[in-house]
């Protein structure tokens, strides 16, 4: 996979500025405001900054916080997992593996059949819908 690199211009021209926050400077949407929070329609879910395909929508559930959480990634080379000590807590930033876009968190408080919690904010993906 070739990793996109951009100027931090290039990302604000390309992104909202929400998306930009969120994305490039590890900020957060706010809870229940995001487009895909309560999202039914089936697709996959790609990342707003390159394009990469992150999420399945069968893998989509409600977890009550929030965001939209999925329980696995479409690919586990889709995404990489870093320690983020901030706000005084222990948690693991999810990051695209493309171009390094913060997508969110993920927890070890979700479903079967992973057991995790992929808590990403809306503003960083686009659904690309299908039928079914």
């Amino acid at each position: 996979m070739k990793k996109v690199v951009k100027t931090e211009t290039q990302w604000r021209e390309q992104l909202s500025p929400e998306a930009f926050a969120v994305c490039r400077q590890q900020a957060t949407e706010r809870p229940f405001t995001g487009a895909y929070y309560s999202n039914a329609q089936p697709g996959r879910y790609h990342c707003i900054c390159c394009d990469a395909e992150l999420f399945d929508s069968t893998t989509q559930f409600d977890a009550g916080c929030g965001w939209p959480s999925y329980y696995a990634p479409v690919d586990e080379q889709a995404i990489i997992n870093k320690a983020d000590y901030s706000h005084g807590m222990q948690r693991t930033e999810v990051v695209c593996a493309r171009c390094d876009a913060h997508l969110g968190h993920v927890f070890p408080d979700g479903p079967p059949p992973t057991g995790l919690r992929y808590c990403i904010n809306s503003v960083a993906l686009r659904l690309q819908p299908r039928e079914e």
